[in-house]
């Protein structure tokens, strides 16, 4: 609770200072940009927060999510319906899952090392799908998608055919898988088993709970999550490039489960926590580009506030378990 507590407040303190650095940014239509930004991120952050959950890491959500928005394109260009294109790419982010759970619990691997070895192949992959995808580009090919892909749009990112910002739909889309999340989280068998297995793989196993089959599970939903935010990403923005699409979101997705009160060493988190932990950094990236302040100093707060994170980590480690 504290620490929900803590980064509500860091929200607080962003908001106050992102809406009175100039007139622009208290704007509905721009905190909606944002909200609609920190949709996306927390789809990645639930995915990787239910991994550090059960005591694992994913390294390849970035290049999942940019390889799954390139594919997305890719699919329309070459003819697939958008609505049939969403589903085999949604297919392609649960076979990365299935892929990563079974090398890291049928061959023992390390998670760090397999998801390691993924953010180089699927980013890979990407650039031998395609240099750069467009949305134009797929309608111009395919004039019959116009239609369907206004539909997606409204729907999945709240976009008119103009392109104007109705709703923040990203963000709704979030809080709804947030509530599910939380639900198996809190309220089910498989959220105490995943708890557990986070907590102590072995007193787990020993308890009888299937350790590899769950871990599997939760590495299936992280990949899912991260191909869904390649959908919404290419939805969102006109094109994306196979060198740079999702390029960093993994230490996204990794810092707002830390911010949300995931401890690294697994077994601890809540909703609430993910989504609001997501919510940090799209605040603080319109901050820094309101204020024109370069961007560079991004990469440097999220290592700092990773490297406080796992010190705060420790420290609540060592205070419960003084002998551990």
């Amino acid at each position: 609770m504290s620490r929900i507590l803590g980064v509500l407040g860091l929200l607080t303190v962003l908001y106050a200072a992102l809406i009175l650095s100039n007139p622009s940014a208290g704007r509905l239509d721009n905190l909606m940009d944002v909200a609609n930004i920190q949709g996306r991120y927390g789809l990645i952050t639930i995915g990787a927060a239910l991994v550090i959950i059960v005591g694992g890491i994913d390294l390849s959500i970035g290049s999942v999510c940019g390889c799954a928005a390139v594919l997305f394109g890719v699919l329309m260009e070459r003819g697939v319906p958008p609505a049939a294109a969403v589903a085999l790419t949604l297919a392609f982010g649960l076979t990365v899952g299935l892929i990563n759970g079974l090398l890291i619990t049928q061959l023992r691997l390390q998670s760090f090392l397999v998801t390691l070895c993924g953010m180089f192949i699927y980013r890979g992959v990407a650039r031998l799908l395609a240099g750069t995808v467009s949305r134009t580009r797929a309608v111009e090919q395919h004039p019959e998608f116009v239609e369907s892909l206004q539909q997606l749009r409204y729907l999945l990112i709240g976009k008119d055919a103009t392109g104007e910002l109705l709703f923040p739909a990203q963000f709704f889309l979030l809080l709804v898988t947030a509530v599910l999340v939380g639900f198996v989280l809190h309220r089910t068998a498989y959220g105490r088993y995943w708890y557990a297995i986070g907590y102590n793989d072995q007193a787990a196993r020993y308890a009888g709970v299937a350790v590899e089959r769950h871990r599997v599970i939760v590495y299936v939903l992280c990949s899912l999550l991260a191909a869904a935010a390649g959908v919404l990403l290419l939805l969102d923005m006109p094109s994306v490039q196979s060198d740079s699409g999702g390029l960093g979101l993994e230490l996204y997705a990794i810092l707002g489960a830390v911010l949300g009160g995931c401890s690294l060493r697994g077994g601890e988190g809540t909703a609430p926590g993910m989504v609001l932990g997501a919510m940090v950094l799209p605040v603080l990236e319109n901050l820094v580009s309101f204020r024109g302040l370069k961007s560079d100093v991004i990469p440097a707060v999220i290592g700092l506030t990773l490297l406080v994170g796992t010190m705060l980590d420790e420290w609540i480690r060592r205070r419960t378990h003084p002998r551990g």
